[in-house]
């Protein structure tokens, strides 16, 4: 068990070494050649980085200014997070900031600004989304937004890309708001596919009509560790008394938890809601 999860770190490791490569990558060829500024605080590196340019005619290190912005948010995920998932994004975060400052400068290959703001937010969603499936993040504001999630239990998306606008607002007011809306398009183009594809902190609730409710009940806190409400009810339909099962998962557990009923009883009949907002006790999976 103990190799086992020693092969599955290291794996992780190699991997977040890959994706800090691909998200610098995405910085020099989409991002810095279009001028624009990405979420969190690598955009704020960047706006630093185009201040002091702009005042003393020298671009500081990427490196410096984003690791030492990422002190703060690398102490919240060490005290209330987790220490692998922090360790996981301290790599990202550093070397990411090191590719950055290494890469060359990649000159401009096309003139549609659109192209720039779609290709380059979707990779970075992507890259992010992958990095938060695998237990890590790629730092800054992510972390305060786990943080938020956890303790409300509500994803904070919304909240980062309000903070990113703030950010691009002040970009604007010093460099002109051409590009700093074209950013915004990054920005939210990068927000949805974060949203589409890491669901840990959206939620769902099931209404399950089965014969085999404590058999389902067992499988669904098997999976994700939710527990049940059942029902007794009648059928209308067969007239007859049936079992119904309520509960409230993880967004990202549906299809497996729905997969694994259908093995159980191959004619339940299961109901998916979208749940907007849950007030009560909810498990949530620790981040390590």
């Amino acid at each position: 068990m103990i190799d086992r999860a020693k092969s599955r770190m290291s794996f992780r490791v190699i991997v977040f070494i890959i994706l800090a490569f691909f998200y610098a990558l995405n910085i020099r060829v989409f991002v810095k050649p279009a001028g624009l500024l990405p979420g969190g605080l690598a955009g704020v590196t960047l706006l630093i980085q185009q201040i002091v340019y702009k005042l003393f005619n020298f671009e500081p290190s990427y490196t410096l200014i984003n690791v030492a912005l990422n002190l703060i948010p690398i102490y919240i995920g060490f005290k209330y997070i987790g220490k692998n998932f922090t360790m996981l994004s301290c790599i990202i975060i550093v070397l990411s900031s090191v590719f950055v400052d290494m890469i060359p400068g990649i000159p401009h290959w096309t003139d549609q600004m659109l192209l720039y703001c779609i290709f380059g937010g979707i990779i970075n969603g992507f890259i992010v989304s992958l990095c938060l499936g695998l237990g890590g993040t790629t730092g800054g504001t992510d972390f305060i937004s786990i943080y938020y999630s956890e303790q409300k239990g509500k994803d904070a998306w919304n909240y980062i890309l309000l903070f990113n606008i703030i950010v691009l607002l002040i970009s604007g007011i010093m460099f002109g708001f051409e590009k700093a809306l074209f950013s915004i398009i990054f920005q939210y183009v990068s927000t949805q596919v974060i949203k589409s594809l890491y669901t840990k902190y959206q939620k769902s609730t099931l209404l399950i009509v089965t014969d085999n409710a404590e058999k389902v009940y067992k499988e669904i806190n098997q999976i994700s560790g939710h527990g049940a409400t059942l029902f007794k009810g009648k059928g209308t339909y067969l007239g007859r008394e049936v079992d119904m099962v309520y509960s409230v998962i993880s967004t990202e557990e549906v299809d497996n938890v729905v997969r694994n009923i259908k093995l159980i009883d191959e004619k339940a009949f299961i109901n998916v809601l979208k749940t907007d907002f849950l007030n009560g006790k909810f498990y949530n999976r620790p981040n390590d």
